[in-house]
């Protein structure tokens, strides 16, 4: 059975040493999903939202969220990030969001990806609260990894 990296031997939250793992690149994909009505998803769609372009706020936010994750999630490392891509797409019932986060160094970048995904999503509710609440965030998952120790990983 497998060990949980952040639970040390005395059964106590530990940050993981990295020190000396050697820097690799790593790349971290992840999605979500925010279901919405025909008319809301219309409504995002035609940009004529009363809070601006609820796309480029989103994507926004989602960038500005991969870059604060050791901030919010206590064992997370601080990253020098190469690069984090946020994309929104209209899709079937609602909005769909991919990040894609990179970096050169000793550890991965998963709970960047999915920090910017979750709060891309976070940032689509807010911004179309106003004309429907029954929103839903769904689907928020890892769908790649590579780089690492533990090598290449893939949703199927």
């Amino acid at each position: 059975m497998r060990k949980l990296t952040h639970i040390g031997e005395d059964g106590r939250a530990r940050m993981v040493d990295v020190s000396d793992k050697p820097s690799t690149a790593r790349e971290a994909v992840a999605e979500g999903f925010v279901r919405m009505s025909a008319a809301t998803l219309a409504l995002a769609v035609s940009g004529d939202g009363k809070k601006g372009d609820v796309f480029a706020v989103a994507e926004l936010a989602g960038v500005m969220a991969a870059k604060k994750t050791s901030d919010l999630i206590p064992m997370c490392h601080p990253l020098s990030l190469s690069k984090v891509e946020v994309a929104v797409t209209a899709a079937q019932g609602g909005l769909s969001v991919t990040a894609r986060v990179k970096t050169t160094g000793p550890t991965g970048v998963e709970m960047e990806a999915l920090t910017a995904a979750s709060v891309a999503c976070l940032t689509l509710y807010d911004m179309l609260k106003a004309a429907e609440k029954g929103m839903v965030i769904e689907a928020v998952r890892l769908t790649s990894k590579t780089g690492g120790k533990s090598g290449d990983w893939s949703a199927s």
